[in-house]
């Protein structure tokens, strides 16, 4: 399944995967939580800065148990090279990422 992404890093829209069990989760989250103009909203309303994204992350690698410094753009990597690895076209990471070439 994939998910239309407006306005992402870049402001540009993107296109990428979701999968069911993800989108159970957040539809759980969004019952619960009701935001109101972000799928994810900071704790007075609005979006997320990116300090507090970073934050974050780096709260639930500690409590993964990771001691390596982790960011946001790392996961992005990760995602690319997971994808490569199992032998997705590069053309097709590279447009999920919202890249014009490798």
């Amino acid at each position: 399944m994939v998910i239309h992404i407006h306005g992402a890093k870049g402001k540009k829209d993107r296109v990428s995967l979701l999968s069911e069990n993800t989108l159970n989760l957040l539809r759980e989250y969004y019952k619960a939580y009701k935001p109101k103009e972000y799928l994810f909203e900071g704790a007075h309303g609005g979006k997320y800065s990116p300090a507090s994204i970073a934050m974050v992350l780096k709260r639930a690698a500690g409590q993964a148990g990771i001691s390596k410094t982790v960011t946001p753009h790392m996961l992005r990597h990760s995602f690319a090279t997971h994808l490569l690895e199992q032998g997705t076209d590069l053309r097709y990471i590279q447009a999920l990422l919202g890249h014009n070439n490798s």
